[in-house]
């Protein structure tokens, strides 16, 4: 039986054992089993009279849900580094804190968009597909030809924690390295990962590989549309680890299709997820995974510590460890 003298937390999914056993220590825990989000009729329903939810960027967070959850709502904690699911403004307005997990998924991020950086450059997925389809039939001078790293321009969007580090590991290649971000790295960052800033065009127009690191907000949304995709040097690889609606995916079908870019690989779509009959999963120079950049376990075990220590100071009245400033009015 519940202990009615013990906070509530709904929390919308199962999450790694270590952070749902630090909130079963602070509090009652109503755990979603579902293997997919709660329908939002059922998260509403569940919400109510809760004190604290721990939510997943799959969960919106807004006026209604807050309403449904009532004024003993005390902290929202969310698995991720992007809140771009939570109404920010609406949980100020109810003083709300609300958490997030950032500086545990730098490491694994940058390694996926690694990882999809090369695998598209060299047309992994292809060859792979070449050889479970039985077509491999001897070792071919013109099959599967790829494009170099060592030489190539790098252009990083976004150089916070994670395009630092993407920047790192191509140092190691012999890539020439650019950037463009809302503001300058600090000289000793700049050494440190030897990149250089770049106007955003001047960046599009010179890269060989573009590798987006933005948050998702008013000003990024449609980014890489036509007019950016169209800037690009062709020829060119995009990847994308950041969030799909910063990529107009029917223009960058269109500039994958006629030839223009090479290929382009994306952790994350819009909307999420993909269907299989998705005109980009067709297309043979397009490597779509399913939004799996933090999907280590020593990853996702300290998100999980992280969102789980949010929830647990703010059902105290404590300061978040990790919280997210409101936006600015």
């Amino acid at each position: 039986m519940p202990d009615p003298s013990r906070p509530r937390v709904l929390v919308t999914r199962r999450i790694p054992e270590v952070g749902l056993a630090i909130v079963r220590a602070a509090a009652e825990v109503d755990l979603w089993e579902g293997e997919l989000p709660p329908p939002r009729d059922e998260l509403l329903r569940r919400v109510r009279g809760v004190d604290g939810l721990l939510s997943l960027l799959t969960d919106r967070v807004d006026d209604e849900l807050l309403d449904a959850a009532g004024p003993g709502l005390k902290v929202v904690a969310n698995l991720a580094v992007g809140v771009d699911n939570i109404d920010l403004a609406a949980c100020a307005r109810r003083g709300i804190p609300v958490g997030n997990t950032p500086g545990v998924l730098t490491e694994a991020t940058a390694d996926i968009a690694w990882a999809l950086l090369m695998s598209a450059a060299r047309r992994l997925p292809e060859a792979r597909d070449f050889v479970l389809q039985d077509r491999w039939k001897t070792w071919g001078p013109l099959d599967f030809l790829g494009k170099d790293l060592a030489g190539a321009t790098l252009g990083i969007v976004g150089f916070g924690r994670i395009g630092r580090e993407v920047a790192k590991r191509a140092r190691g290649f012999g890539m020439r390295i650019v950037y463009h971000s809302r503001t300058r790295a600090s000289a000793e960052v700049e050494a440190e990962t030897g990149a250089t800033p770049l106007g955003f065009h001047e960046l599009l127009a010179t890269s060989d590989f573009v590798s987006i690191h933005v948050d998702l907000n008013a000003t990024t949304r449609g980014l890489f549309g036509a007019e950016a995709i169209g800037r690009m040097k062709e020829g060119a690889i995009l990847v994308n680890t950041s969030r799909g609606p910063v990529v107009d995916q029917v223009a960058l079908h269109a500039a994958l299709s006629s030839g223009r870019l090479f290929a382009a690989a994306l952790d994350v779509t819009d909307p999420e997820p993909l269907r299989a009959d998705h005109p980009l999963l067709a297309l043979p120079n397009c490597l779509i995974l399913p939004h799996i950049a933090s999907a280590t376990v020593r990853t996702r075990d300290a998100m999980a510590t992280k969102a789980a220590r949010n929830i647990v100071a703010g059902l105290r009245g404590e300061p978040l460890p990790d919280p997210v400033a409101p936006p600015a009015r």
